[in-house]
């Protein structure tokens, strides 16, 4: 069965973006976007909300063809570009065509038909709505939480209060030149 890989970004005080949906508080680096790539290439599908596919597909699709593009960004946008890419919405924008489909409906029952098909691992990026879905119905497999050294004081938060308890084993660790901690925990079953 192909797992689900959670990755988010969050700020100490456990903030995905601060209160306007901004992430210019999150210091990016080249060891941190090839950490992520190598994440990544354990995994064929992309599952996320409409706002982070946009945000996303803003850029990646064209980011390792660019002038000066880094050997990070050549590696994960060439991921990227091969990626399937589920989007969870209530209005979908455009058509189901080639590595791109629409979910609006019954998100968990989706991803569990989706987790028993054949494929390698599905990566959620950021998506704090589409994530605490999952972790309602017990679907995250495996959780990385980046935590950055910046305090937003309030924001959109990662996990939403008033979930179920859940148990994690942390089995990595790894620091960033820019301060960022990664923690990757395994969900207890």
């Amino acid at each position: 069965m192909r797992k689900i890989i959670w990755i988010a970004h969050i700020s100490l005080d456990g903030y995905v973006a601060n209160k306007a949906g901004a992430l210019d508080g999150f210091e990016s680096g080249e060891d941190n976007l090839d950490f992520v790539a190598e994440i990544c290439k354990e995994a064929d599908t992309i599952l996320s909300g409409r706002v982070t596919h946009e945000l996303l597909h803003s850029f990646w699709p064209e980011a390792g063809d660019q002038p000066g593009a880094t050997y990070a960004e050549k590696k994960y946008a060439g991921w990227y570009n091969a990626a399937n890419k589920i989007i969870a919405t209530r209005s979908p924008s455009q058509p189901c065509e080639g590595n791109l489909s629409f979910v609006d409906d019954n998100l968990s029952q989706y991803v569990r038909k989706v987790k028993s098909c054949k494929g390698s691992e599905i990566v959620i990026f950021g998506s704090p709505d589409i994530g605490n879905q999952l972790m309602e119905g017990n679907l995250i497999d495996v959780y990385w939480v980046f935590v950055n050294p910046v305090l937003f004081g309030e924001g959109i938060p990662l996990f939403k209060s008033g979930f179920c308890q859940r148990r994690l084993t942390l089995i990595e660790t790894r620091r960033f030149a820019n301060g960022e901690i990664a923690l990757k925990y395994l969900a207890e079953k």
